[in-house]
């Protein structure tokens, strides 16, 4: 039976939340592209993801009530991180920014939405259906 509060729909949000900050920080950094200065940021989350799922599996204990004891881990303790480049130079004036990465990154960073999109809504005319006995 399909539920929003499973792990895989909670991740799946995280990753939309993880995609659309990626976006802002994207269109930050092409619009900072000719300040002086400016460092450009990234958003990691993928590479936290892939950490936590290379550890051993924990068992989370499911909490009933709130003054009970939180044991184990989960991944809806995963959030994206935004990093700032301080380590290269792209221009005279210092700034970083690459206005041909950014842009790739871009395009690839809304593929990877409208890819999360699309499971979401298959994820949830699952659930209409099963709502409404097939009908």
């Amino acid at each position: 039976m399909f539920s929003i509060n499973k792990p895989s729909f909670q991740l799946l949000e995280k990753s939309l939340d993880a995609s659309s900050m990626r976006q802002r920080v994207i269109a930050n950094n092409i619009a900072n592209v000719d300040t002086p200065y400016f460092k450009r940021s990234t958003v990691n989350f993928e590479s936290l993801l892939q950490q936590q799922m290379s550890e051993p599996m924990q068992i989370q204990g499911k909490r009933s009530d709130p003054r009970h004891f939180v044991f184990g881990t989960s991944s809806q303790q995963i959030e994206p991180q935004i990093t700032v480049d301080q380590s290269s130079i792209m221009n005279n004036n210092l700034n970083n920014v690459d206005i041909d990465t950014e842009m790739s990154e871009m395009a690839k960073n809304q593929l990877t939405y409208n890819t999360e999109i699309q499971q979401v809504t298959h994820d949830i005319k699952q659930m209409r259906t099963a709502i409404s006995g097939g009908k």
